[in-house]
């Protein structure tokens, strides 16, 4: 499977129109699935990290402009912009934060207790360091999170090594594999180039 081509941004002109990036969809979809694969960190019970880079938020956008039949410029620059704001800069790496607990009432309860999760997560870097991350304020609200959150970590030249959270009752940390490292340091570079 071919790894992903180190690009920072997404930029209109990688953006497929919808007739070729439904015959091309497919083989995305199967490139893509392996780019998340390798950049999925569970950390805990409830919480998956995904981290993205510019393949996997170029699907997203394709995907948006595809379901909602969107076609003009406009509405292209803002899917574009929108998600590249999820993609860190030099020496930054982005993620998409979910919180996954199935039972409703129990993640109605959870969002509410937890309100004090984005002070205790972290990515650990090779030298030990535990970066905190900077979650986007727009979804965060009084009194009850949000199962999805965005999410940046400034690691400078760290190279990650796990991903964790200190949160009484969450408190987990997860190394990451080798794979995992690669991918990360991959997207990494292709920041410091952007």
């Amino acid at each position: 499977m071919r790894a992903s081509n180190n690009v920072s941004r997404v930029t209109t002109d990688q953006i497929m129109d919808l007739e070729r990036y439904e015959a091309a969809r497919p083989a995305l979809a199967e490139r893509v699935r392996f780019e998340k694969q390798r950049r999925r960190i569970h950390v805990g019970e409830h919480l998956t990290f995904l981290f993205e880079n510019a393949e996997t938020i170029r699907y997203q956008v394709q995907e948006m402009l595809r379901i909602e039949k969107r076609t003009d410029a406009a509405s292209i620059q803002h899917e574009i912009d929108t998600y590249n704001e999820l993609l860190g800069s030099a020496g930054e790496i982005g993620c998409t934060l979910l919180i996954e607990i199935e039972e409703p009432a129990e993640r109605d309860r959870k969002l509410r207790e937890w309100t004090e999760l984005p002070a205790h997560v972290w990515v650990e870097v090779d030298d030990g360091r535990r970066v905190a991350g900077t979650f986007d304020p727009r979804q965060i609200s009084d009194g009850r999170l949000s199962s999805v959150h965005y999410v940046k970590f400034v690691v400078g030249d760290g190279a990650p090594v796990a991903v964790g959270c200190s949160l009484p009752g969450i408190d987990a940390r997860t190394e990451l594999s080798v794979d995992q490292r690669q991918a990360l340091m991959a997207d990494l570079s292709a920041a410091a180039k952007g």
